[in-house]
């Protein structure tokens, strides 16, 4: 191996981590706000870069029909919910979130698709038809289950996984889709050539990690977040909804995954079963940071992209072996500095 090719393994492996650092900072963010060990993220993923090809074919992609059936029956859990408790107001609200809201993006998304709108148009019409998901999916699947220990709340997910994934089939269909780059400007830095895609994924990582930090540090419904993942409990006694925390956690978790779908839409060709093998690489650089440290479990990820990039050089049949087996070392490790306690049942 010369120079020039360790370039550009390192420009793939710096290209692919940044999405994989996206996907592991949402399990991240999900499991220490509601300890939910969020398997279906990939799924969110995949649903992003399925809708924006069928955006760009000019066909109405099935993540259309996929929210209005999710919208319908959120409204009608919180409706029966309203109606055994007397609270007309949370169907009102229901309907507003889960039915109105959904049939604006819907309308528009039945308008634009057969005009071949801007690329800007149609990743914002991408993002607006799988965001709303994440929520609707806390609702119908984890709401219920906020008291429920670590291992049901993982079983759950998984469940959820196979799911989406089915869902994904059935709205999708079994062909895969790839995206035309964003631009095929290169770029001459001395012995490397450095493509235009690669720096459109790894600024917009950043531009949304620094969003997300700012989120985090600056606004009240962050700071509300941060305080819940420190101390359930506590953030419950000073009035911080445990159901709006989870609601607003999974909305996160939904626009990363739909935003991580687009950037890897043109690298990637992508198949109604392609999120999971992505989420769970996400969850190798999670787990790097014990799924507790943001900052590790970005650099993870970035290793994670690494080794694979390097790994599909000098085995290609290999990677993801390599890439996988990494995680041993590092279980081996959390768990010889860990001190081992049941789950507190209060939580």
């Amino acid at each position: 191996m010369d120079v020039q090719v360790a370039l550009l393994l390192t420009q793939d492996g710096l290209t692919n981590g940044a999405i994989y650092a996206l996907l592991a900072l949402a399990i991240v963010l999900v499991f220490v706000v509601t300890r939910v060990l969020w398997v279906p993220q990939g799924e969110f993923v995949s649903y992003g870069a399925l809708t924006l090809a069928s955006l760009q074919l000019g066909k109405v992609p099935g993540t259309v029909w996929l929210l209005a059936c999710a919208g319908i029956a959120t409204f009608v859990v919180d409706a029966i919910v309203a109606w055994r408790d007397r609270r007309s107001a949370l169907a009102v609200r229901s309907g507003l979130s889960n039915l109105l809201v959904p049939a604006v993006i819907v309308g528009f998304a039945l308008w634009l698709a057969p005009r071949n709108p801007p690329l800007l148009v149609q990743i914002l019409l991408t993002v607006a038809l799988i965001v709303p998901l994440g929520a609707m999916v806390y609702r119908l699947a984890f709401q219920p289950l906020q008291r429920a220990s670590v291992l049901v709340l993982l079983i759950v997910s998984v469940a959820v996984h196979f799911t989406m994934q089915g869902l994904g089939l059935v709205f999708f269909g079994p062909e895969g889709a790839r995206t035309p780059p964003f631009t095929d400007v290169r770029l001459e830095l001395g012995f490397m050539t450095v493509s235009g895609q690669s720096l459109i994924v790894i600024g917009a990582s950043l531009l949304l990690i620094v969003g997300l930090y700012l989120f985090f540090e600056r606004t009240l419904y962050g700071k509300a977040l941060r305080a819940t993942a420190v101390n359930r409990t506590g953030a419950r006694l000073v009035g911080i909804s445990a159901t709006l925390a989870g609601k607003l956690t999974f909305t996160l978790a939904a626009l990363i995954g739909a935003i991580s779908g687009v950037l890897i839409a043109p690298i990637a060709t992508i198949y109604y079963d392609s999120g999971f093998l992505i989420g769970l690489k996400g969850f190798v650089g999670s787990v790097v940071g014990a799924i507790v440290s943001y900052p590790l479990a970005a650099l993870g990820a970035i290793l994670v992209g690494m080794l694979e990039s390097f790994g599909s050089f000098y085995a290609s049949a290999l990677k993801e072996v390599i890439v996988f087996t990494s995680l041993l070392p590092v279980l081996i490790w959390l768990s010889l500095r860990t001190r081992h306690a049941e789950e507190d049942d209060e939580e």
